[in-house]
């Protein structure tokens, strides 16, 4: 009895938090998520290089960066900056292109509501579309990086102005990424989701690539922060090694090789599926499937694969299948998307306080922590459609009451209203959201005059005055979500404080789902 009393009590408890963020708890006022959907998406053409296209909206970019690739003789013009610097890194890119494409794959149907889904398209397709000429030459090689970081750093200068090395760095079978060439299979296999229906003879070259790229990034194991040392890092290494991007890829590649229930494959087949279902059975266990861990980010996919696997094990079990291995192999995915969920609900079993700030933002670290909270916000929403669709909760250790999907929506609604405005300082850290949002972002483009208001170049060393000025941006950076608040909700509006300013294709990538899903009423389809 008491122990029955206990668990009322915490479930009591549970939907009193829930009700407290589903109103917002301090006042959380309603955003207009329809057009901060637009402007995250417009943000990507802000971050494009190469030749632009004829529909570009962003008028103060140019094209930049058409011979990249030309050094070793290759195409890679293309893809995306993938922050305030003029340099494309492969593994940021690459998971930003994934994330677009789940974003895309579970709640296209509200970016379709909000007029968004071409939009949307068009973001997935550009990072592809660069990914596709990275892979070109795999598995004898895959390119992961165009410029030299250190010289690009030297610099403050328009995309269009750059005359600063642009190097080529590859991972081969003697110098292996496995990281980079996973996020890069993981991907190619998302995207081709997203354009199944659209555009299947796209979506199958897609596939094809993918499958290729992550053969080559099983076959031949090691961290390109190895074998490119001296250009991946302190940039973006890969600290976590990268068995989590073999699983992901895999989890990736099972997903786009097979069918949802009642729809066709677009290229797939049950007999593919199967193969990476069998692979993530007999490798899960040495590739992390047993590790918890709480962040989601460019570097470490560990819990974005326990959730999206998740997804399988709920499929298998709202339609009867009880039968080892999916029930006993896939349900391990469930269980640790589970304590992680239960770590992110306050009134949860597992609830980990200290990982918000007073205003109650999640803060992981102090550079750029905006990526985490997007990254998130997202992970809470499709899982909280996962476990909708199978009429399932998530199970919290300890006895605690089980957290029902709309708890999980409110904690993510929360976190995105944090980044519009409902925070302690009444600020946007979306630029151009609202009346108020950073207006002095760590970003060349949008410091520095354009090339259509100031045609002349504008050299390395001149640009440094816009970097420390004090006035605001001469192009607003519309869609940008910055770094972010300190621990304590603190922020400085500067251009010289990047950790905090500087914006970032894989913050937005995340949050362009999260939007989609708000601006279209909440709605699951």
């Amino acid at each position: 009895m008491v122990a029955m009393r206990s668990a009322t009590n915490n479930a009591a408890a549970l939907l009193t938090v829930l009700f407290l963020m589903s109103s917002g708890g301090t006042a959380v006022s309603a955003f207009n998520y329809a057009d901060a959907l637009d402007k995250a998406l417009l943000f990507f053409e802000a971050q494009r290089s190469g030749k632009l296209p004829p529909g570009q909206r962003v008028t103060w970019r140019g094209d930049s960066a058409l011979t990249d690739g030309s050094d070793d003789h290759t195409d890679l013009a293309g893809g995306y900056y993938d922050a305030g610097d003029n340099v494309k890194f492969g593994l940021p890119m690459a998971f930003t292109v994934t994330m677009l494409s789940w974003s895309a794959a579970e709640f296209g149907d509200a970016m379709a509501r909000s007029g968004q889904l071409e939009s949307a398209r068009a973001a997935v397709r550009w990072g592809a579309d660069y990914l596709l000429k990275a892979a070109a030459h795999a598995p004898a090689a895959l390119y992961v990086q165009v410029g030299d970081p250190y010289q690009d750093h030297r610099c403050w200068e328009r995309p269009e102005d750059m005359d600063t090395s642009r190097s080529v760095y590859k991972v081969t079978p003697e110098k292996p990424g496995s990281d980079v060439a996973g996020e890069t299979a993981a991907a190619l296999a998302a995207a081709s989701i997203v354009f199944r229906g659209c555009d299947p003879a796209y979506s199958a070259k897609l596939l094809q690539t993918a499958r290729k790229v992550f053969d080559f990034a099983d076959r031949y194991r090691g961290s390109y922060t190895d074998s490119l040392s001296s250009v991946a890092c302190p940039f973006y290494c890969s600290y976590s090694g990268y068995n989590d991007e073999l699983l992901w890829a895999a989890a990736w590649l099972h997903l786009a090789t097979s069918a949802a229930p009642g729809k066709t494959t677009g290229g797939g087949n049950s007999s593919s599926a199967d193969t990476y279902l069998s692979y993530i059975y007999a490798n899960g266990h040495t590739l992390g499937a047993e590790q918890d861990d709480f962040t989601f980010s460019w570097d470490d996919k560990r819990v974005g694969t326990k959730v999206l696997l998740a997804k399988s094990f709920l499929l298998h079990a709202a339609a009867g299948d009880k039968s080892p291995p999916s029930a006993a192999s896939l349900q391990l995915y469930k269980a640790h998307a589970d304590t992680y969920v239960c770590s992110l609900i306050p009134g949860a079993a597992g609830f980990q306080a200290s990982q918000y700030t007073p205003g109650g933002l999640l803060f992981k670290e102090g550079d750029s922590n905006m990526q985490y909270v997007t990254s998130t916000s997202f992970l809470l929403l499709a899982y909280a459609k996962y476990l909708s669709a199978a009429g399932a909760s998530a199970s919290c250790s300890g006895g605690g009451a089980a957290v029902p999907p709309p708890a999980l929506v409110a904690a993510a609604k929360r976190q995105v209203d944090y980044i519009l405005g409902a925070n302690p300082a009444a600020t946007s850290y979306m630029v151009g959201f609202g009346s108020r949002f950073p207006r002095h972002v760590h970003h060349r483009g949008a410091s520095l005059p354009s090339v259509r208001d100031h045609p002349g170049k504008i050299g390395c060393d001149e640009g440094f005055r816009y970097l420390h000025a004090a006035e605001p941006d001469a192009n607003v950076l519309v869609g940008a979500v910055v770094g972010g608040p300190d621990g304590g909700d603190g922020f400085t509006d500067s251009r010289d404080n990047y950790a905090q300013t500087e914006p970032s294709t894989y913050t937005n990538a995340p949050l362009v789902g999260a939007l989609a899903f708000l601006a279209g009423g909440g709605r699951w389809h």
